[in-house]
Protein backbone atom coordinates (compact mmCIF):
# COMPACT_ATOMS: atom_id res chain seq x y z
CA UNK A 1 0.00 0.00 0.00
CA UNK A 2 1.12 3.29 -0.75
CA UNK A 3 1.65 6.19 1.61
CA UNK A 4 1.25 9.35 -1.04
CA UNK A 5 -1.63 11.18 0.94
CA UNK A 6 -1.61 9.03 4.11
CA UNK A 7 -0.93 10.89 7.49
CA UNK A 8 2.13 10.16 9.26
CA UNK A 9 1.58 8.29 12.94
CA UNK A 10 2.78 9.66 15.74
CA UNK A 11 6.14 9.43 17.46
CA UNK A 12 8.15 11.33 19.85
CA UNK A 13 12.32 10.44 19.74
CA UNK A 14 15.52 11.80 20.59
CA UNK A 15 17.54 14.18 18.12
CA UNK A 16 20.87 15.27 17.79
CA UNK A 17 20.66 18.73 16.57
CA UNK A 18 23.44 21.53 16.31
CA UNK A 19 25.34 20.09 19.52
CA UNK A 20 22.50 19.15 21.30
CA UNK A 21 20.00 16.67 22.59
CA UNK A 22 16.71 17.27 21.74
CA UNK A 23 13.32 15.87 20.86
CA UNK A 24 10.95 15.56 18.37
CA UNK A 25 6.90 14.78 17.89
CA UNK A 26 4.96 14.27 15.07
CA UNK A 27 2.95 17.53 17.03
CA UNK A 28 6.04 19.81 15.92
CA UNK A 29 5.55 19.38 12.29
CA UNK A 30 1.85 20.39 11.96
CA UNK A 31 1.79 23.76 9.74
CA UNK A 32 5.03 23.19 8.38
CA UNK A 33 6.51 21.77 5.66
CA UNK A 34 9.30 19.01 6.41
CA UNK A 35 11.57 15.88 4.70
CA UNK A 36 12.34 12.82 6.31
CA UNK A 37 15.68 11.33 4.67
CA UNK A 38 15.60 7.41 6.01
CA UNK A 39 19.41 6.27 5.85
CA UNK A 40 20.54 2.56 7.06
CA UNK A 41 23.28 3.65 9.64
CA UNK A 42 26.05 6.42 10.75
CA UNK A 43 29.75 5.65 9.96
CA UNK A 44 28.66 4.14 6.95
CA UNK A 45 30.19 5.19 3.24
CA UNK A 46 26.91 6.88 1.00
CA UNK A 47 24.99 8.16 3.72
CA UNK A 48 27.53 11.02 4.40
CA UNK A 49 27.54 11.79 1.01
CA UNK A 50 23.81 11.94 1.14
CA UNK A 51 23.58 13.78 4.36
CA UNK A 52 26.63 16.28 3.55
CA UNK A 53 24.88 16.99 0.30
CA UNK A 54 21.05 17.88 1.71
CA UNK A 55 23.32 19.83 4.48
CA UNK A 56 24.49 21.77 1.63
CA UNK A 57 20.94 22.72 0.80
CA UNK A 58 19.46 23.17 4.14
CA UNK A 59 19.58 27.00 3.47
CA UNK A 60 17.74 26.97 0.36
CA UNK A 61 15.14 23.86 2.16
CA UNK A 62 14.77 26.62 4.85
CA UNK A 63 14.37 29.47 2.65
CA UNK A 64 11.02 27.86 1.59
CA UNK A 65 9.90 26.61 5.20
CA UNK A 66 11.03 23.22 4.94
CA UNK A 67 12.46 21.82 8.00
CA UNK A 68 14.73 18.07 7.27
CA UNK A 69 15.00 15.55 9.35
CA UNK A 70 17.19 12.68 8.98
CA UNK A 71 16.66 9.43 10.35
CA UNK A 72 18.61 6.03 11.51
CA UNK A 73 18.15 3.62 13.89
CA UNK A 74 21.50 4.94 15.79
CA UNK A 75 20.68 6.33 18.91
CA UNK A 76 21.37 10.11 19.18
CA UNK A 77 24.75 9.68 20.98
CA UNK A 78 25.55 7.77 17.89
CA UNK A 79 24.70 11.01 15.80
CA UNK A 80 27.03 12.95 18.41
CA UNK A 81 30.11 10.64 18.05
CA UNK A 82 29.59 11.00 14.18
CA UNK A 83 29.48 14.33 14.17
CA UNK A 84 32.27 14.64 16.13
CA UNK A 85 34.66 12.46 14.01
CA UNK A 86 33.25 13.57 10.43
CA UNK A 87 33.59 17.18 8.41
CA UNK A 88 31.11 16.10 6.66
CA UNK A 89 28.31 15.23 9.46
CA UNK A 90 29.65 18.14 11.49
CA UNK A 91 28.50 20.56 8.85
CA UNK A 92 24.81 19.45 9.27
CA UNK A 93 22.55 22.06 10.85
CA UNK A 94 18.89 20.20 10.80
CA UNK A 95 17.67 17.75 13.35
CA UNK A 96 19.10 14.16 13.26
CA UNK A 97 16.63 11.61 14.66
CA UNK A 98 17.28 8.78 16.61
CA UNK A 99 15.40 6.08 16.15
CA UNK A 100 16.97 2.86 17.94
CA UNK A 101 13.34 1.03 18.34
CA UNK A 102 12.61 1.42 14.46
CA UNK A 103 9.59 2.58 15.48
CA UNK A 104 9.03 5.80 12.81
CA UNK A 105 11.46 3.24 10.48
CA UNK A 106 8.48 1.12 10.13
CA UNK A 107 5.88 3.60 10.20
CA UNK A 108 7.57 4.94 6.92
CA UNK A 109 7.70 0.98 5.30
CA UNK A 110 11.36 1.28 4.81
CA UNK A 111 12.91 -0.75 7.96
CA UNK A 112 15.07 -4.04 6.69
CA UNK A 113 13.72 -6.43 9.36
CA UNK A 114 16.40 -8.87 9.08
CA UNK A 115 19.39 -5.88 9.57
CA UNK A 116 18.15 -3.56 11.59
CA UNK A 117 18.24 -0.71 9.33
CA UNK A 118 16.66 1.21 6.98
CA UNK A 119 16.22 1.44 3.45
CA UNK A 120 17.71 4.98 1.78
CA UNK A 121 13.83 6.40 1.57
CA UNK A 122 13.08 10.09 1.21
CA UNK A 123 9.52 11.64 2.26
CA UNK A 124 7.69 14.96 1.86
CA UNK A 125 5.44 15.73 4.44
CA UNK A 126 2.68 18.86 3.89
CA UNK A 127 2.13 21.52 7.06
CA UNK A 128 -1.04 18.77 7.63
CA UNK A 129 1.44 15.93 8.29
CA UNK A 130 0.25 14.21 5.27
CA UNK A 131 2.98 12.33 2.66
CA UNK A 132 3.11 14.17 -0.56
CA UNK A 133 6.27 12.72 -1.82
CA UNK A 134 7.77 8.90 -1.30
CA UNK A 135 11.18 7.99 -2.63
CA UNK A 136 12.85 4.88 -1.54
CA UNK A 137 16.05 3.24 -2.69
CA UNK A 138 18.33 0.52 -2.48
CA UNK A 139 21.58 0.93 -0.11
CA UNK A 140 23.34 1.34 -3.09
CA UNK A 141 21.76 3.98 -4.76
CA UNK A 142 22.62 7.47 -3.32
CA UNK A 143 20.17 10.12 -3.60
CA UNK A 144 20.27 13.96 -5.34
CA UNK A 145 19.39 16.96 -2.79
CA UNK A 146 18.85 19.17 -5.72
CA UNK A 147 16.07 16.83 -7.10
CA UNK A 148 14.75 16.91 -4.10
CA UNK A 149 14.52 20.91 -3.85
CA UNK A 150 12.49 20.61 -7.09
CA UNK A 151 10.41 18.19 -6.03
CA UNK A 152 9.75 20.05 -2.83
CA UNK A 153 9.40 23.95 -5.12
CA UNK A 154 6.33 21.43 -7.22
CA UNK A 155 4.58 20.01 -4.46
CA UNK A 156 4.56 23.46 -2.94
CA UNK A 157 3.43 25.18 -5.95
CA UNK A 158 0.48 22.38 -6.65
CA UNK A 159 -0.53 22.72 -2.65
CA UNK A 160 -1.20 26.63 -3.59
CA UNK A 161 -2.56 26.44 -7.10
CA UNK A 162 -5.47 24.13 -7.02
CA UNK A 163 -6.19 22.79 -10.38
CA UNK A 164 -2.23 23.29 -11.84
CA UNK A 165 -0.42 20.34 -11.67
CA UNK A 166 3.22 20.36 -12.73
CA UNK A 167 5.01 18.62 -15.64
CA UNK A 168 8.16 16.28 -16.13
CA UNK A 169 11.35 18.02 -15.27
CA UNK A 170 9.19 20.93 -13.89
CA UNK A 171 11.52 23.58 -12.37
CA UNK A 172 10.43 26.74 -10.68
CA UNK A 173 8.93 29.82 -12.97
CA UNK A 174 8.19 26.92 -15.46
CA UNK A 175 4.39 26.56 -17.23
CA UNK A 176 2.89 24.32 -15.56
CA UNK A 177 -0.78 22.04 -16.80
CA UNK A 178 -4.17 22.87 -16.22
CA UNK A 179 -5.76 19.17 -17.03
CA UNK A 180 -8.94 19.47 -18.87
CA UNK A 181 -10.94 17.75 -21.47
CA UNK A 182 -8.81 19.90 -24.09
CA UNK A 183 -5.85 18.68 -23.19
CA UNK A 184 -6.34 15.01 -23.55
CA UNK A 185 -4.27 13.62 -26.57
CA UNK A 186 -2.73 16.86 -27.22
CA UNK A 187 0.38 16.91 -25.22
Amino acid sequence: MSLINTTIKPFKANTYHNGKFGTVTDADLKGKWSVFVFYPADFTFVCPTELGDVADLYPEFQKLGVEIYSVSTDTHFVHKAWADASETIKKIKYPMIADPTGTITRNFGVMIEEEGLALRGTFLVNPEGVIKVCEIHDLGIGRDAGELLRKVKAAQYVASHPGEVCPAKWKEGAATLKPSLDLVGKI
